[in-house]
């Protein structure tokens, strides 16, 4: 099995991939590795899709509306975050811009001077780190070879910090049980009450919303695409039939069944 995440080694997104499997190769955006999986480069492909701290990460959100895949699991994992640094003596703090906003307090508090700099990955941050003593890395404290240093373990906002991560797959895979689904909908329309209305179907039939948010269509100013999590597995009479309502409140646009999944809690 072939399985793609952010790379390079060392990412949360690696260490949670070894839920998945063994073998694992490297892509330089959330999109490539949703495009790989699409495209049948690679079977799996492992994405942040949420933080506890920083919300979603809308390219996750994009890429999933973008290409056609399906979702077949959901990994949870706790996030630690660590500086790393050659020495104590240092003026850049590089990681990815979710690491560097889930430790805004500690390096508001404890190096407000040093210049932010926002890189790919964490795994990068760390690449930065070794090549440049003037830099320092936010990542998970297990990086910290290749002459760094930890100087500071556990430095992000809040003790709760978890990331969720989907693993996607060809949409040949998609399932419809689970205990959890994902739906992506673009109803090509704009009306008084429309967010209601694609709402009510499930609040009738009693069906608990984990999350919805709104992304930008990309096809004009104010359109949006829907992503949509709920508590109920698809094969569900009551989840059918909400979304066959909802597929007719969007018959101008379109409704994607991402798939039906359970969560895993991956302690690294």
């Amino acid at each position: 099995m072939r399985i793609v995440t952010l790379g390079p080694a060392g990412t949360y997104s690696h260490r949670a991939a070894g839920a998945v499997g063994e073998g694992v190769e490297f892509r330089e955006s959330v999109t490539g590795i949703v495009e790989a999986v699409a495209t049948g480069e690679a079977d799996r492909g492992i994405v942040p899709v949420e933080n506890s701290i920083e919300g979603s990460v809308t390219e996750s959100l994009d890429a999933l509306a973008e290409f056609e895949v399906a979702v077949v699991r959901e990994l949870i994992t706790p996030i630690r975050h660590a500086l790393l640094a050659q020495t104590g003596d240092f003026s850049v703090v590089a990681s990815h811009p979710q690491a560097l906003a889930q430790c805004r307090s500690y390096l508001d508090a404890e190096h407000p001077d040093a210049t932010l700099e926002s890189v790919t990955s964490t795994a990068r941050g760390v690449e930065r780190a070794r090549e440049d003593p003037d830099v320092a890395a936010i990542a998970h404290p297990g990086t910290a070879d290749g002459g760094l240093s930890v100087l500071g373990e556990d430095i992000q906002d809040r003790t709760s910090n978890a990331t969720r991560f989907l693993v996607v797959a060809p949409t040949a895979e998609r399932s419809a049980a689970g205990g959890k689904s994902s739906l992506i909908v673009y109803p090509d329309d704009n009306h008084p009450g429309l967010l209601l209305d694609l709402l009510r179907p499930f609040a009738d039939r009693r069906i608990n919303l984990t999350r919805i948010e709104s992304r930008p269509s990309g096809e004009r100013l104010g359109d949006y695409v829907f992503h949509i999590d709920i508590e109920a597995g698809l094969y569900e009479d009551r989840t059918r039939a909400a979304v066959e309502e909802i597929e007719t409140l969007a018959e101008a646009g379109w409704v994607r069944r991402l798939g039906s999944y359970d969560t895993e809690h991956v302690v690294e």
